[in-house]
């Protein structure tokens, strides 16, 4: 079974949010990236841009496949991990810590459609 950690908030697209005060960390789930295989090449958005819920902010290009990245909370994107520039492979050995995608500043409620650790479990079976 995949590392889900209780303390974050997941998709069924397969992003997790951990949400600090008025601040969004969002990233892949170790059952992504598993899925996904060798992660190549991550493309993502500028500081500064405005994304909706459910919007695509960016992709993950791995050795099989590329799969477009849905922002979980709306808000403004206020830093990007530009370490994944040069070391992509931190999507693969650490997706909940340094392979993090984004940072956004929360402009509204947090959804409550997003899913807990229990619920994501079901969804990555």
């Amino acid at each position: 079974m995949s590392n889900i950690p209780a303390d974050l908030k997941y998709t069924e697209s397969h992003e997790w949010v951990r949400i600090e005060g008025d601040v969004a960390t969002i990233g892949i789930t170790d059952h992504a990236q598993s899925e996904l295989g060798d992660v190549v090449y991550v493309d993502l958005p500028s500081v500064g841009k405005t994304l909706a819920i459910g919007e695509t902010f960016g992709s993950v290009e791995s050795v099989k496949t590329v799969s477009d990245l849905y922002a979980p909370v709306a808000g403004e994107v206020i830093e990007i991990n530009g370490e994944l520039a040069a070391a992509s492979e931190l999507v693969n050995s650490d997706p909940y810590g340094q392979g993090f995608m984004i940072k956004i500043r929360l402009s509204g409620e947090v959804p409550g459609t997003l899913l807990d650790a229990v619920g994501y479990g079901a969804v990555a079976h």
